[in-house]
């Protein structure tokens, strides 16, 4: 890995994101729109979004990085451009840390707008500090991006990597206890739930915004970053030059 590769690489994917709109849209608005949207539906249920609205602030970034960040990197395999720049001394770790630390600027955008508009506009009520509470959002929204990098590595087409929702994605969202409790669940869910990183994403802000501090905090934080820096891992180690 060699640091100024990796840095000229987020520059470049930092470039392309400004000529695109619609993309910086996407993940710096669509969460706050759709935090808006979840209090907005339940204004007239007192205590409804503030039990939720946490969890929500956990799943909505996560879903927008893991979508933005898989078809945007498999379009670099699919024009070429990424079988151009392996002919360089760019490696695949250069590669994927370059992309990660692009998002992850975005990502810090990302938790910064939707965690004010969610407590400042939408009215959430935190008992814990507001930058731990962004924080968690940060590191789940790069769970996200290196959840997408990982699936696009494998995807052929932007449909396939769409398609990878409904087993990267979809079983986190219904298993990571925003629906139900994890400790009531059958013993098998809640076993299998334990190695879901979106579960401790959902774990570290619930205890933000009860007030709890340490480790009930930074134990699922950690946990949730190390599944992020596995799946970068492996997603150096199985990107493909050129998707034909």
């Amino acid at each position: 890995m060699n640091g100024r590769r990796m840095l000229a690489t987020a520059a470049r994917v930092l470039g392309q994101l400004r000529h695109d709109p619609r993309s910086i849209a996407l993940m710096l608005i669509a969460p706050s729109l759709l935090v808006g949207l979840f209090a907005w539906l339940f204004s007239d249920q007192d205590g409804v979004f503030d039990r939720f609205g946490g969890a929500i602030l956990a799943l909505f970034p996560f879903i927008v990085m893991f979508l933005i960040t898989s078809i945007t990197t498999l379009r670099e395999r699919r024009s070429g451009t990424l079988e151009r720049l392996m002919t360089t001394p760019l490696g695949k770790a250069d590669f994927i840390l370059g992309y990660a630390l692009a998002f992850g600027l975005m990502a810090v955008l990302q938790a910064v707008i939707t965690v004010s508009f969610a407590v400042g506009v939408c009215g959430l009520d935190v008992e814990g500090p507001l930058w731990q509470l962004g924080l968690v959002a940060v590191v789940d929204a790069l769970l996200g991006t290196a959840l997408g990098l990982l699936a696009s590595a494998f995807a052929q087409t932007e449909f396939q990597a769409v398609q990878f929702m409904p087993l990267l994605v979809f079983p986190q969202i219904i298993l990571g206890g925003l629906f139900m409790p994890r400790d009531q669940m059958p013993d098998v869910l809640h076993a299998i739930s334990d190695w879901l990183p979106l579960s401790y994403a959902i774990d570290a802000i619930g205890a933000v915004t009860t007030g709890d501090e340490g480790w009930d905090v930074y134990g699922p934080l950690l946990v949730v970053a190390a599944f992020a820096v596995g799946a970068l891992v492996l997603a150096a180690l199985t990107l493909r030059r050129r998707t034909r």
